[in-house]
Parts: structure tokens; C-alpha cells; sequence
């Protein structure tokens, strides 16, 4: 890959890797676990696909750019994105189970 063409999977991977990742939790919560909208489960069976889809082509953009050779800060900062959507998984996991078990 080219230099430009590692900077595009990045600047594309980043956002539609994370921005998924951080709205994914308040949507099922508010649309799924404790519904407060009329229409709730409509709402969230059309939002929620494609949110998961965004997050894994997201996800698959920010793997391709981080096992690119030679090592650069792209790869680095692809890296870094990743474990920050690792983290934002982490405690969405955790809260939905800690939610689920007190139900």
C-alpha cells in the first residue's frame, strides 16, 4: 500500500470504527433493554444493523492499516484505535451482563 492509500483506510477505519462502537450501548439500552420511545424495537432493528456493519467494516479498515509493512505512525495510531474500541467493548460487554444479570 501506498502512503496515501494507508492514510484513506485509516482516516475511513477510525470513525466508523469507534463513533459504532460508542453509540451502540445507548441504543440498546434505550431501544431495547428498558424501551422509553414508542416504536422502540422498530427503531432499533433498523438502526442497529447498520451500526454493527459500520463498526465491522470500520474494524476490518483498521486491521488492514495496522499490519501494513514498513512499521510507520499509521500503523501505530491504527493500533491505538483498536484498543481503544477493545476498551469501549470491554465495558459495554461488562454493563449489558451487569444489566441482564439484575433483570
Amino acid at each position: 500500500m501506498t502512503w496515501k492509500e494507508r492514510e484513506r483506510t485509516f482516516y475511513i477505519g477510525a470513525p466508523l470504527a469507534i463513533v459504532p462502537a460508542l453509540a451502540f450501548l445507548p441504543a440498546v439500552m434505550f431501544l431495547v433493554v428498558v424501551p422509553k420511545v414508542d416504536h422502540a424495537g422498530i427503531i432499533a432493528s433498523l438502526l442497529l444493523p447498520p451500526l454493527t456493519a459500520a463498526g465491522g467494516f470500520g474494524l476490518w479498515k483498521l486491521a488492514l492499516g495496522a499490519v501494513q509493512k514498513p512499521f510507520t505512525i499509521l500503523n501505530a495510531l491504527s493500533v491505538g484505535c483498536l484498543l481503544v474500541v477493545l476498551v469501549i467493548a470491554g465495558y459495554t460487554g461488562l454493563f449489558l451482563a451487569l444489566i441482564t444479570s439484575k433483570m
